[in-house]
Formats: structure tokens, sequence, C-alpha cells
């Protein structure tokens, strides 16, 4: 119940910012050109409250998934004069696009702000950064593996990034579902070149890869009392530099191999101040579904290194840059069939998402979710659909070839086939997005 009301929250506080900053990218530039706006709503339904200032009415509305800016005649209709002076109708039709086009446009320009905000004023990276991106520990049995990738190589080219960094991979192994995507590895100071079938579902890990994050040995915080490490002997302070002879460094990496290994006896080489490494041989206790030792470690450290303005624009540049590519790309895919339309996610998946965001340790998580959804927002509503920014640009712009307005009754037959297919896509959306909620994920098993 907490995680579904955090995910709530989350999803409410951040649709209702990302809907604001869009209806003003409309509000600004119909007003730049001496447009009416009769009203400024945030949601839809019934008023909760609202005031009016000048000739515009300000409100919030029952239900929050969405928002509009109401203009004088933005589409004429019985009672609509569209010879008023500040009639959306009686103004050029290079104004009315640019009015369509100035929500996405404020969508864009937030996501670049938080994405510069948090590149110039946070910034985290780990307290000791290693410098390249090695493999700490490769799944069996997984992609990875399949592909050739091993233990200690080194990540130089993946699809087509060169030096990636991890969450680059990630991004790009989720755009690039049941996919074979080329990448080089550097293995003893010689050069890889393989190829991974990435899977149809990530599941928040990279194929079966374990980055390596950190340099030195695992940390023990504390030991569970009567655990499988309490019997070994393992106690708060200790540092296990390997399992079975593999080296370890992160203590997700060690879990991994545990479950792989399906409880077998591990022996680790455990380091303990002012002594020499012993070996400890300890049989894990199975946890529900999960095999454990049965003690904590200390969390990894991370530091904020702020990045000089110029950098932190360039970053945030970067970001954008790659995050609209790869949306449009996914959607391109989607239409094309080569990715199954059961990997967008709608409300319920964006809530999960900003839910799991909102728990997580740091601010990345948290300011890449926002410019993210923000992207998102402004791409969406570019696409040709009613309702949607991109259907007024798309009819602007043929009547701008035509010369002259398109037939009312052609209009609205249109409109009518648009959102009849608009509605059922949505449908779809949300019942592949509870689909996925771990409560009937788990039923479907």
């Amino acid at each position: 119940m907490e995680e579904f009301l955090i995910s709530l929250a989350s999803f409410i506080v951040l649709m209702a910012i990302m809907v604001v900053v869009h209806e003003l990218g409309h509000f600004t530039v119909a007003k730049l050109f001496g447009i009416r706006v009769e009203s400024f709503s945030i949601g839809f339904g019934p008023r909760l409250f609202g005031f009016k200032r000048g000739e515009t009415l300000y409100k919030v509305c029952l239900l929050p998934l969405g928002g509009y800016v109401k203009m004088t005649a933005e589409t004429p209709a019985a009672g609509e004069s569209a010879n008023h002076p500040g009639a959306f109708s009686a103004h050029p039709r290079w104004q009315r696009i640019l009015v369509g086009l100035g929500g996405p446009a404020a969508n864009f320009i937030l996501a670049f702000t938080i994405m510069t905000f948090y590149f110039g004023w946070i910034n985290e990276v780990p307290a000791y950064d290693l410098g390249t991106k090695t493999v700490e520990w490769v799944m069996p049995g997984t992609a990875a593996e399949q592909a050739g990738i091993e233990p200690g190589d080194i990540i130089r080219h993946f699809d087509t990034i060169e030096s990636p960094g991890w969450q680059q991979v990630y991004v790009r192994m989720s755009h690039d579902l049941n996919q074979a995507v080329p990448l080089v590895v550097e293995r003893n100071g010689k050069t890889v070149q393989l190829t991974i079938q990435v899977p149809s579902k990530l599941d928040g890990d990279l194929a079966g890869i374990l980055p390596q994050y950190l340099s030195g040995p695992i940390e023990i915080a504390d030991v569970a009392p009567g655990s499988p490490a309490a019997k070994a002997g393992l106690r708060s302070g200790d540092a296990i530099e390997s399992a079975d002879g593999h080296p370890f460094h992160a203590f997700s990496a060690l879990l991994a191999y545990l479950q792989a290994e399906n409880g077998k006896p591990v022996s680790l080489i455990v380091v303990r101040q002012n002594s020499a490494p012993n070996s400890v041989v300890v049989l894990p206790a199975k946890v529900e579904d999960s095999w454990v030792l049965g003690f904590v470690t200390a969390p990894i450290a991370t530091r904020r290194a702020p990045l000089r303005l110029t950098r932190a624009l360039s970053k945030a540049k970067q970001f954008c840059m790659q995050g609209s590519t790869l949306i449009v790309e996914m959607l391109k895919q989607v239409a094309t069939h080569k990715v199954s339309a059961m990997q967008l996610s709608g409300p319920v998946g964006i809530a999960r998402m900003a839910g799991e965001a909102a728990e997580m340790k740091g601010w990345y998580s948290k300011f890449y979710m926002a410019a993210e959804i923000s992207m998102n927002l402004g791409i969406i509503n570019l696409l040709p659909f009613p309702i949607l920014d991109g259907w007024l640009i798309l009819l602007l712009l043929i009547e701008s070839v035509l010369r002259h307005n398109i037939n009312r009754v052609v209009k609205e037959r249109a409109y009518q086939a648009g959102l009849a297919l608009l509605l059922f896509f949505f449908g779809f959306i949300m019942v592949s997005d509870v689909s996925k909620l771990p409560m009937f994920s788990n039923m479907l098993k």
C-alpha cells in the first residue's frame, strides 16, 4: 500500500508540473500574438477551484491527467465568432502553428533546464571512479554469456555509442529489445568484436552483465545473528575479496553469483583487520526465493562533482538529444513492428517508474525520470492524432498548402476516426501497464 501511495503521489506531482509547463507554453505564445485565452485549466472534468484575472479563467479540475488552454474560436462552432480580434482562427496560420508548437517546446526546455540544474549543481559520481566500464560478472545462461562477454571485459563500443557509460548501455538496450546489437570489448589488452541478442525484457539489468562500480573488496557492515555468515564466523568490519576464486567488488554481484549457484556452499576469501586473508566456507540459506548469506554491506559512497555551466549545458544538451532520438526510434520500431507496443508505458507504467525513482537514493534517478517524462510528453504531443498538438499542426500545414480551409465536415469525420484510434491505443497501453504490475505478472507465471 505504501509503494502504491508513493507511486501515485509522485505521478500526480510530476504530471501536474509537466502539464502546467506544457500549457504555459501554449499560453505564452498565444498571448504573444494577441490571441484571447478564455481559460487555463490544469486537469479535466468538474472545476475544483480557480480565479479569473483579466480575460482568462485559471482553474484546477478534478481529473489531473492533463490540461488545456481554451482560446476564443479555436475550433469555430455555433456561437463562436472568428471575427473577434483576439480569435484564434482569425490569426495567420503560421502564428497558430507556433501556438501548437509552444507546448511541446516548453516540455523540451523544461527537460533541458532540469538536467542543466542537475549537472551544474549536483552531478553525483562514485566517490572512487574506476574510469573504465569493466564487466564485474556475467550471469550464466543469459544473453551476455551467449554473446561471449566475460568478467573483466571493458566495454569500448556499444551499438552506436563510443565509450558508453553504463546508463547509456542500459538505455540503448531498452530500445534494442529483441535485436542483435554489435559491441566491442577490450580483453587482456586486445580488441574483441561481439554481438549480443538483447532479450525481450530487461527487468532492470543489462541482459546478464553486472557492471563493476567499485575497486575494493566487499565490506561487511553488519551480520544478522544466526545467519549463515554468523555461523561461519563473519563479523562487522570483515572484507570479502573473492567467492570460489571470483573477485567480486559489489554485493549485488556476489548475490547474483549465489543465485546462479543455487545454494551450493561458497568459499570466501575474507580479510580481517590486522590478520592475513582467511578462507571461509559458507552454506547459503534460502529466504523466500533468494539464497542469502545474512549480512549487509556499507553503502556505495558517492560525491557531488558539479560541472561548470558551459559543461553542464553541453551535458544537458547531449542528454536531451540522445533521449529524444531514442524516444522517436522506439515509436518508429513500434510502428514497423520491430518492437512490441507492449514495451510502451502509459500512466500506470509512468506512475510505477516515478514511485521507484522517488524511493531510490540519490538525485540522478529523480532528475532523469522528470526530464524523460517531459521529453516524452513533448514528443507524444507532436503526433498527428486528435486532442494532441500534432493534429492541429497537421491540419494547419495542409490548409497552408491548399491555401484554403478544410471543410468542417471532413475535419469532424477525420477527428472522429482518429479519436477512436487514439482511444483504442490508450486502452491497449493501459491494459499492458496493468498486466506488468507485480501482482498480475506473478499470477501469469
